[in-house]
């Protein structure tokens, strides 16, 4: 659940340019093509006492241990988190920051307890929403909701990314879905996050691997969780978005976007 979140910041937090910033072709508005785009994910619920529950919602993310009784309780980057449990098949998910709702995930169990679905919705700063619907299939454990989860089948949609430029030969970056906006110079060096939605410790560096195509390394506290690919289409309509997480070897997710 906070994967979806996360990377969609981190899809926001991305490109530099060695070119003059005011003739840089990633400069525009970009919204996500659901049809084209590709999201995988997983999550992992192990019981941690009565009605207790460690929660891992994205690979290489934080633990979590919440107490499944509906109240807020602390959470990873300065979040709170809450576990409502309607019954044995039914749960909701619901996260928090500085009071403001940040997303809800309604989670259901298969009468064989070998898929979960997720109805997923994100509240922007706006109070417009993002929708994504999941569904996982059971990779570990045997019963309820504890076990590891695997998802191939994220569906998404109303994601821009605003890029402009900033001072001499960097881009200013920022997300529809999260209040954070991350300038960058392509100088070699990590450049922070800004915002109330951005996570602490979380910096990115780059290099342009060609004139169409650049290549982001993304940190958090100083250690790497994933580096992203950047490549225009030739008639500069189209921004690929590639993201490949630390330790793996293929992409994790594949966002399109097209140009507004």
């Amino acid at each position: 659940m906070f994967n979806r979140i996360f990377y969609f910041l981190l899809a926001a937090s991305l490109i530099a340019s060695a070119s003059p910033a005011a003739n840089d072709p990633f400069i525009g508005k970009w919204k996500v093509n659901a049809s084209k785009s590709k999201l995988t994910d997983e999550m992992k619920v192990e019981p941690a006492g009565p009605n207790k529950y460690a929660l891992t919602l994205a690979v290489g993310a934080a633990v979590e241990t919440i107490v499944a009784d509906g109240t807020d309780q602390p959470g990873m980057t300065g979040t709170t988190v809450s576990v409502t449990v309607k019954d044995p098949n039914n749960w909701t998910i619901v996260r928090k920051k500085d009071g403001r709702m940040l997303l809800t995930a309604d989670w259901t169990l298969s009468a064989d307890g070998k898929t979960l679905t997720d109805e997923f919705t994100g509240y922007q700063p706006d109070g417009s929403k993002l929708s994504a619907h999941y569904v996982y299939a059971r990779t570990a454990g045997s019963s309820g909701f504890a076990g590891t989860w695997d998802s191939e089948s994220e569906q998404v949609s109303g994601i821009t990314l605003q890029i402009q430029p900033y001072e001499v030969d960097g881009l200013s970056i920022s997300n529809s879905e999260v209040r954070s906006t991350q300038s960058l110079k392509f100088d070699g060096n990590d450049f922070p996050d800004l915002g109330p939605d951005a996570p602490a410790g979380l910096t990115s560096s780059g290099r342009r691997v060609n004139e169409r195509s650049v290549e982001i390394t993304h940190k958090l506290k100083g250690k790497i969780t994933s580096t992203q690919h950047l490549e225009l289409s030739p008639d500069l309509k189209t921004l690929t978005l590639t993201i490949i997480r630390a330790g793996d070897s293929k992409p994790a997710n594949i966002l399109v976007f097209d140009r507004e």
